[in-house]
């Protein structure tokens, strides 16, 4: 060979070097980042391209699917009843990808990618069909949650049932909500400009407030200080503790009165069953001080106070579906911790949080993990994953929980009428938490599970500024739950 021969042999196996390199590059070291490119259209189609999998209720609705169609895209994205699935489904849009609900919890699986579906995709490939996406049955019950989109209304506020035994969550709603087709549109301008109309209306409709939106609790958070003096053995529910008309916050002048003359009881003091019944704000205060930030911090964080709570899903299936974390104070001084534990102040949950609260006192002291998948299954029905029922704490113990239940009884029989189900021993615990800079406005909140002595539902509702009080503005929400739940 000569020179000018062995040269050019040279530079050909080094382009054929360079080449390799460069598709190695491309093919595996940026083929994610390359794919998350959004200038990348062929990603683009190819997703949606495939028949993603369809998301249904526990009875078989199906509550969002794909539908073949005559264009690039090939299958559209559809919503059955769009508002009032949104918080459990989210969206799948050309313009914005999938960022919340189930589409983006269980986003691998329903577009077919998941590793569970590699035998799928390959009997795929081989025999030229085309592969298509597991189907998500959703723990939703659909009768519960649309009546508790039809009960919440124009309002702004959410409601979250869970089955206490399994934490499976039956309702997750949130108003004011929005219509996933409008983002599902295959005209990107058109999907674009409705994404932008959501993101900037001032009634944030996006905003998922069961699990999104922190709110002050208000008197319901009465059942946790409840529950950290029932455990420290000192207290009963007929033991009498400190209350009166009105309680000086420690270290100020500022009083804290009581919405109400009952809830200042007899003689400056108030059995323990009366002060939730009546929801002595003096009382509680009082308790809260008496047993310290750590006792009642500690109990907080047994039902899942300052920790974020995974809902759905996991990194290998999406992105997790993730509720704030619900925060109690930290390094409180007495009159903070006065206020934190009738919660006001710095005290804040979401919805889910405070139904999680009253499953537990449900469930004999027994918090169980939420979740809103029941099962998953590929295209040919064969069940790929099933959620099993797991403990997230022992918050307290069954005796703490049977106490708590007559109590929660007696906040029905005694102050709140309104509440009760005929035939039926119901639970609950009202809250009104002021709100706005002049505590000008009002949060109505109500927690509760029913039956008592056997119970199928718990629930938590809050109804954001209102003028009238938990009872009356959540109170009737959780009731017509409870009716509809226990009739089926």
């Amino acid at each position: 060979m000569n020179k000018y021969l062995r040269q050019l042999f040279t530079a050909v196996v080094a382009l054929f070097v360079v080449l390799g390199l460069s598709t190695t590059v491309i093919m595996a070291i940026r083929a994610n980042e390359l794919n998350a490119d959004p200038r990348n259209s062929r990603n683009l189609y190819h997703e949606f391209g495939v028949s993603r999998g369809a998301i249904l209720a526990s009875d078989g609705t199906v509550i969002a699917s794909s539908e073949a169609v005559n264009d690039a895209f090939k299958y559209q994205r559809t919503y059955s009843n769009g508002n009032v699935y949104a918080p459990v489904t989210g969206y799948f849009s050309i313009s914005q990808g999938a960022d919340r609900g189930i589409e983006a919890s269980r986003g691998q699986l329903l577009n077919g990618e998941s590793d569970s579906l590699f035998w799928q995709r390959l009997k795929a490939a081989l025999t030229g069909s085309e592969n298509q996406g597991a189907s998500i049955e959703t723990s939703i019950d659909p009768t519960l949650q649309q009546l508790a989109y039809d009960q919440l209304g124009s309002n702004d506020g959410a409601v979250v049932a869970i089955e206490p035994k399994t934490g499976r969550i039956l309702a997750m709603v949130s108003t004011p909500s929005y219509d996933p087709n409008t983002l599902a549109d295959h005209d990107a301008t058109a999907a674009d400009s409705a994404y932008q109309e959501l993101v900037n209306s001032e009634s944030n409709p996006m905003l998922n407030r069961a699990i999104s939106e922190l709110y002050p609790p208000g008197s319901t958070f009465k059942t946790i200080v409840a529950a950290a003096a029932l455990e420290t053995g000192d207290y009963q529910a007929d033991t009498q503790i400190p209350a009166g008309a009105t309680y000086t916050l420690p270290g100020t002048s500022t009083e804290l009165p009581n919405s109400s003359s009952a809830g200042a009881g007899s003689n400056g003091t108030i059995s323990l069953e009366d002060a939730l019944a009546y929801s002595s704000n003096t009382a509680f205060a009082q308790l809260g001080v008496a047993l310290g930030a750590d006792t009642v911090n500690e109990m907080a964080e047994k039902l899942g106070f300052n920790s974020s709570i995974v809902v759905d899903g996991t990194e290998s299936t999406g992105t997790p579906m993730t509720a704030t974390a619900s925060q109690f104070p930290q390094s409180l001084t007495d009159d903070r911790l006065a206020l934190a534990s009738i919660g006001q102040g710095d005290t804040t949950a979401t919805p889910l949080q405070m139904a999680m609260v009253a499953s537990a006192i449900a469930n004999d002291g027994t918090l169980m993990r939420p979740t809103l998948v029941d099962r998953v299954r590929s295209s040919d029905l064969t069940v790929l994953s099933e959620t099993s029922a797991q403990v997230m704490s022992e918050a307290f113990s069954a005796s703490t929980a049977d106490t708590l239940t007559q109590m929660m009884e007696a906040v029905v029989t005694k102050a709140n009428q309104n509440l009760s189900i005929d035939g039926v021993a119901v639970a609950a615990k009202t809250g009104t938490a002021q709100t706005g800079e002049s505590n000008d406005s009002i949060d109505g909140w109500v927690i509760g599970f029913a039956p008592a002595d056997d119970p199928q539902i718990a629930i938590a509702v809050v109804v954001h500024n209102v003028d009238v009080y938990g009872s009356l503005a959540a109170g009737p929400i959780m009731r017509a739950l409870m009716q509809e739940a226990l009739q089926q």
